[in-house]
């Protein structure tokens, strides 16, 4: 069985409440998860580039996990972006667009409370707003972007059973990519 290729992104994963539980959750089924932690792995922040294209051409299934804050994800997750989708590999009209038809979704963690990330708001914009980019740059490299996946509200409720609450809901997401769980066409 293939797995869902998981990219953790966390500047401090250690002192991360959700994300860091999400984590050890993920970590109970290594059968369906390949779990890849950029700062555990990059901590000098420079990546094996053709590593990370390989790891990205095994798996069809690939979610990028991160908390979002200032309006994106961390530095190191655009730095990846930036550097890992070279044209000729992801894009352009000799790259055979590696990254083409693969399943991909965010994982996000936000401090604010949902209510306040909505037009109207003094915030101005919801999230299917903020993250039009992620959608943009993932049609642009013909990968099949999913619906994201976020858990609001860290900054006010940070409490264990809040944390808590969020793991079944995340593991739900995460099975419907799972390749065991798609439709064989018989076709």
């Amino acid at each position: 069985m293939k797995k869902t290729l998981i990219i953790i992104t966390h500047p401090d994963m250690n002192n991360s409440v959700i994300n860091k539980k999400w984590l050890r959750e993920l970590e109970k089924f290594p059968e369906k998860f390949h779990i890849h932690q950029l700062h555990e792995v990059y901590p000098d922040q420079k990546f094996d580039i053709v590593a990370e294209q390989k790891l990205i051409e095994e798996h069809d299934h690939i979610i990028f996990q991160f908390p979002y804050y200032w309006y994106y994800g961390p530095a190191l997750l655009k730095k990846w972006f930036d550097e890992v989708l070279t044209h000729g590999w992801a894009y352009g009209s000799s790259s055979g667009f590696k990254f083409g038809g693969k399943k991909v979704a965010l994982a996000i963690s936000l401090g604010l409370k949902e209510e306040l990330l909505q037009r109207g708001t003094p915030l101005k914009f919801n999230l299917d707003d903020l993250t039009h980019p992620y959608e943009a740059m993932f049609d642009w490299i013909k990968a099949d972007y999913q619906p994201y996946f976020a858990y609001y509200g860290m900054t006010f409720e940070p409490s264990e059973e809040w944390v808590e609450r969020s793991v079944p809901l995340y593991l739900e997401f995460l099975d419907r990519f799972n390749p065991e769980n798609e439709e064989i066409d018989v076709a």
